[in-house]
């Protein structure tokens, strides 16, 4: 399993060996808010001089309530896509949920997201791995890490080694998610690069009945332990007012504590590097081998 990594997006690498960032309001909400956002993120990552990706989903299929906000659809959402990576000048991610969508949406966006609860959608995979975009494959919360290996083979047998792994959480009884660093650290021995998502992990699923909760107070502490344990690169959701947000905002890190929280995980990731992990060859997992 030979990688080609780093995977170069607009010029700028993102690989295993420099921290990465991939962040973003969860759902598209308008276009003021999702250039505000990445503007603003943008010029952080530049002074921090960290690689970034703006990250929001025009369509978010797996809500919980039939009445909750899904986001503006393919159409208008791809249209707001392309005018924040045009004018704000940075490469964008978004969410497909089917094979028909793979195809338009490859032709605005500079990576593909594969949802986690769609991780196990062979067609889905295959399909998004032809189009020979990246892909960002996140990891179902009802699997363990070695399964992911599956799931990237998919995306392999259609010739693309552009790959993120994604570990966003499993699943731990009624409600609940669990971060698991063993996790972490099995994955990151992957020869793909390592992403860890630092607020879907604190999300409590159908928590409110109607809609999700979360506790976003922990996202910055499991972020820096996430970094520690081998995670090359963050997902965060940011919002510029979690707590009116549409979508997953009690799960959302707030845009005015961005630079500090990045700023913070660069220098985690710039300090344990200087160590080589040693994890033993014991386990499972194929990756690394």
């Amino acid at each position: 399993m030979d990688a080609a990594c780093p995977i170069w997006i607009h010029g700028v690498p993102f690989g295993k060996d420099r921290f990465f960032v991939i962040a973003g309001p969860c759902v598209l909400e308008s276009a003021g808010l999702a250039l505000c956002v990445a503007s603003t993120l943008a010029r952080i990552c530049r002074d921090l001089d960290i690689p970034y990706i703006f990250k929001s989903s025009y369509d978010k299929a797996n809500r919980t309530s039939v009445d909750s906000y899904r986001g503006p659809g393919m159409a208008e959402g791809l249209k707001i896509l392309e005018r924040v990576r045009a004018e704000v000048g940075v490469p964008v991610i978004t969410d497909v949920h089917s094979v028909e969508e793979t195809a338009p949406v490859a032709r605005v966006a500079d990576v593909l997201q594969i949802p986690a609860f769609l991780a196990r959608q062979t067609d889905l995979v295959v399909a998004a791995a032809k189009t020979g975009k990246p892909l960002n494959l996140k990891k179902a919360q009802f699997l363990a890490p070695w399964d992911m290996f599956q799931v990237v083979r998919k995306a392999e047998s259609a010739g693309n080694r552009k790959i993120f792994i994604t570990e966003r959480g499993t699943c731990f009884g009624y409600n609940t998610l669990v971060v698991d660093m063993r996790s972490v650290a099995l994955l990151s021995r992957s020869p793909y690069p390592l992403v860890f998502d630092a607020t879907h992990s604190v999300q409590i699923p159908g928590g409110q009945g109607t809609a999700s909760g979360g506790e976003r107070r922990f996202v910055e502490s499991l972020a820096r332990a996430a970094v520690a344990a081998g995670a090359d690169g963050i997902f965060m959701e940011i919002h510029e007012d979690p707590d009116r947000a549409l979508c997953d905002g009690p799960n959302s890190l707030p845009l005015d504590e961005a630079f500090a929280v990045l700023s913070a995980l660069k220098d985690v990731y710039e300090i344990t590097r200087k160590h080589p992990f040693r994890l033993q060859d014991a386990s499972p997992f194929p990756f690394g081998k």
